[in-house]
């Protein structure tokens, strides 16, 4: 007899409980399956990447993916800008069907969108494009949980790959490009800038960001920097170190790169003049950890450029009556009625 079927008995006697949970306890418990190398335990790295829009993060992506790919990883990539352009340099310029049009057509046609009909893979990497409604007619970030709601139906969390990269537009605060931070739907960030101030704001920003949802109970980490066109000044380098953040690597501005990425070649290749700084890539985003930043201030970011940059020498004065309409105040009485005490 059970331990339920005696609990359950109208008199259940305390001498044959006792016992029953004697045999219970003495019965071994099977022994811990190993799955350490069941295809079912692979782990999945996703990662979002972020930065100023026009600062490189599809030229970075497009090579690092393939790199990845050479080095025997199953990678995705997906483009999450309304532009389109992340797979761009990765398809030779050719710009492939979006998840967001190509579902549309099918749902007008009554048909079911496929795999086959939004991913398309080269040499090994596989890459979709969420897309996004045109200028004025509809909302960015709508279009990228509209397109993550697809991507779920389709079987995203079953796929088996070692690295799912995710390329986001930074330098806007809509909540549909923070959904990978806000959700926990990848394990690290990682932000793409140079040594201008714009891009360095909006790294900054999604490190304020990765630490808003960190007091909130999140858990995604800034795992690093990837320092693009860099000139030698030295701004971004300065960031990372203040935020707390390791840099990834280092992309020069080079004429031979700017050309190459320009005509849509892939310059990560083993072998290539390129290929080690990114073979050195994909070896530091695999080993990267999820970290927590320290976001810098207004007054602290500006403080890494020189004032001439910046015009940290300008006064603010405010502004009077006089100059917003061209006369003098005039100081009317107050309508409030006070009541004295009774």
């Amino acid at each position: 007899m059970s331990v339920a079927e005696i609990m359950s008995a109208p008199t259940a006697s305390p001498i044959k409980f006792v016992e029953v949970l004697r045999k219970e306890a003495a019965i071994e418990p099977d022994a811990v399956v190993d799955r350490s190398h069941s295809p079912a335990a692979k782990t999945t790295q996703i990662i979002a990447i972020y930065g100023k829009g026009g600062i490189g993060k599809s030229f970075t992506l497009a090579n690092l993916s393939y790199m990845m790919a050479q080095q025997g990883k199953k990678v995705l990539l997906i483009g999450c800008d309304p532009k389109s352009d992340t797979t761009s340099l990765l398809f030779g310029g050719r710009a492939c069907p979006t998840i967001i049009e190509t579902s549309s057509k099918k749902k007008l046609a009554g048909e079911a969108v496929q795999i086959g009909d939004v991913c398309f893979k080269r040499d090994g990497v596989y890459a979709m494009e969420l897309g996004g409604p045109e200028v004025g007619r509809g909302c960015g970030g709508r279009g990228i949980i509209h397109g993550f709601e697809l991507l779920e139906k389709l079987g995203f969390h079953d796929w088996g790959f070692d690295y799912v990269l995710l390329d986001f537009l930074g330098d806007v605060v809509c909540g549909g490009f923070g959904l990978p931070i806000a959700r926990d739907m990848c394990q690290k960030v990682i932000v793409v800038a140079s040594n201008d101030l714009q891009s360095l704001y909006v790294a900054n920003n999604v490190c304020s960001a990765v630490e808003y949802f960190r007091k909130l109970g999140g858990n995604v980490g800034v795992a690093g920097m990837v320092i693009n066109r860099d000139d030698g000044t030295g701004e971004a380098k300065a960031f990372a170190e203040h935020v707390g953040i390791p840099v990834l690597s280092t992309i020069p501005a080079n004429e031979d790169i700017r050309r190459k990425s320009a005509s849509y070649e892939i310059i990560g290749r083993p072998g290539s003049a390129w290929g080690p700084m990114f073979a050195e890539l994909a070896g530091n985003v695999h080993t990267s950890q999820p970290m927590r930043p320290t976001p810098m201030t207004q007054d602290g970011l500006l403080g890494l450029f020189s004032a001439a940059s910046v015009g940290r020498d300008v006064v603010l004065e405010p502004a009077t009556t006089f100059d917003m309409c061209g006369r003098r105040e005039v100081v009317k009485e107050t309508l409030e009625v006070v009541y004295d005490d009774v």
